[in-house]
């Protein structure tokens, strides 16, 4: 891969919360130790179950949130060093993000016109009347006809308002788009036709994506690269062709497979007991291991570290990966989370 768009590099996010004791500081772990790499025309994507840090991860990439600790380089450049007005500007043209629900992301008294118009303004974008060419040219490049410019969001269907969304994103013309479960708040019937929107206009824009889910089989059918997260960390990174092949090492890659319905690729659904641990107190070692059916004592040691898995695209973070069908054989997890 050529030089990342965007790179984070050990990336920690820490967020405080309320203890019990008003004298003990408490934090949720929402991003430990983040690694990830995007490239030029690449999609991303992200899955995971909810809480797991997609997100986070997500709020990072567009400025949202600021790392605890770690690095976070666009186009090379360290923004740590930026300052909030300079990172701000910096990462406000060049990275657009889509919002999970477009009824709450958009301003429900400005109408359509107003909302695709206001990142142009605040960036000062040629002259008043190019703003309004470029309106006019966003909503054609979403599929929005030009008598909708007037009409305010609660006049628009679901669909509607996330092509909105989505035309708002690309209004500065941005390098990298973090999509943020686009589809979730969509009807069924109108799912398809977003993704398949976002589709056309990466391929034609030549942008890279992030594309954030909990559902695998959409992820893989988006992406060039699926990234699975579990409690805060990345634990495996694949090519997409890999999970449609069934080929993915980490148990809990394998665990979300099986979730998802298949009629080609039908798999025996493996049932993960115990809940996901707190990510106020995270397991030690290997965060999966209170729910694994592989799990041994020494998963509690330490996280293991990345091992390759062949593909230098692949590589998967656990002790006792699943490389063979024997290996899904489940037995019962009773393991303590200490």
């Amino acid at each position: 891969m050529n030089t990342p768009i965007m790179e984070l590099r050990n990336v920690h996010v820490r967020l405080p919360v309320r203890a019990g004791n008003p004298f003990r500081r408490a934090a949720v772990h929402a991003l430990t130790g983040a690694d990830l790499a995007i490239g030029r025309g690449e999609t991303v994507g992200i899955v995971g179950e909810s809480g797991c840090g997609k997100s986070t991860l997500a709020k990072v990439l567009v400025g949202l949130t600021r790392p605890t600790s770690g690095t976070v380089l666009f186009e090379g450049d360290d923004l740590g060093t930026l300052g909030r007005r300079d990172r701000a500007t910096r990462l406000g043209a060049s990275v657009g993000m889509v919002f999970q629900d477009p009824a709450t992301a958009l301003n429900r008294r400005l109408p359509v016109r107003a909302i695709l118009r206001d990142p142009l303004d605040v960036h000062r974008r040629g002259a008043p009347a190019e703003r309004d060419a470029r309106v006019r040219e966003l909503m054609s490049l979403v599929g929005l006809p030009p008598q909708l410019a007037a009409a305010l969001p609660g006049q628009l269907s679901g669909g509607q308002r996330q092509r909105v969304a989505i035309a708002r994103a690309l209004a500065l013309e941005p390098a990298l788009l973090v999509a943020d479960e686009p589809t979730s708040a969509l009807d069924v019937s109108v799912r398809a036709q977003i993704l398949n929107l976002m589709l056309d206009l990466k391929d034609r824009l030549g942008l890279s994506v992030v594309f954030v889910s909990h559902d695998i089989q959409t992820v893989r059918r988006m992406s060039d690269r699926v990234v699975t997260m579990y409690l805060g960390r990345i634990v495996e990174e694949t090519p997409a062709a890999v999970v449609a092949r069934g080929d993915t090492r980490h148990p809990y890659t394998r665990a979300l497979l099986s979730a998802t319905p298949s009629l080609l690729d039908p798999m025996e659904p493996i049932r993960l007991d115990g809940p996901v641990p707190s990510a106020v107190h995270p397991p030690s070692g290997c965060p999966f291991r209170t729910r694994c059916w592989r799990a041994t004592a020494e998963c509690g040691d330490a996280m293991p570290d990345f091992t390759p898995a062949g593909d230098p695209a692949h590589r998967y973070r656990c002790l006792h990966p699943i490389t063979d069908p024997s290996d899904l054989a489940l037995s019962t997890v009773s393991q303590e989370i200490p």
